[in-house]
């Protein structure tokens, strides 16, 4: 068994000073933990992999291809492959957690 509990992943994720950190990989799978500061950018680029975002904590807007909703806790959302999204609008400190299925950047050229 494979267990990770969020303070520590938190934690993590704050050293490394990095907004992302992946802290599951498998063949078919990875889970990743991403922070966005309230006011912050959202610098992220269309995936090659499906990829669900699953809201721990925050509020912001989100825009996947040409539809924007709010999202906050308990939200989830579902991004096919190589469709532009990014977070916006984000008002409290966003921490979410990523699924990619494949694993992230392992359907990249």
């Amino acid at each position: 068994m494979e267990a990770h509990e969020l303070a520590e992943v938190l934690a993590q994720r704050s050293e490394s000073g990095a907004p992302y950190l992946e802290f599951v990989r498998s063949r078919a799978l990875s889970v990743g933990l991403y922070v966005l500061p309230a006011d912050g950018v959202d610098r992220q680029q269309p995936h090659t992999e499906d990829e669900a975002y699953y809201v721990v904590s925050g509020r912001a807007r989100m825009t996947v291809a040409d539809e924007t909703r709010d999202v906050g806790p308990g939200t989830t959302v579902f991004v096919a492959a190589t469709v532009p999204h990014h977070f916006h609008d984000i008002a409290e400190e966003l921490v979410i957690v990523v699924f990619f299925a494949p694993p992230e950047g392992s359907l990249a050229d």
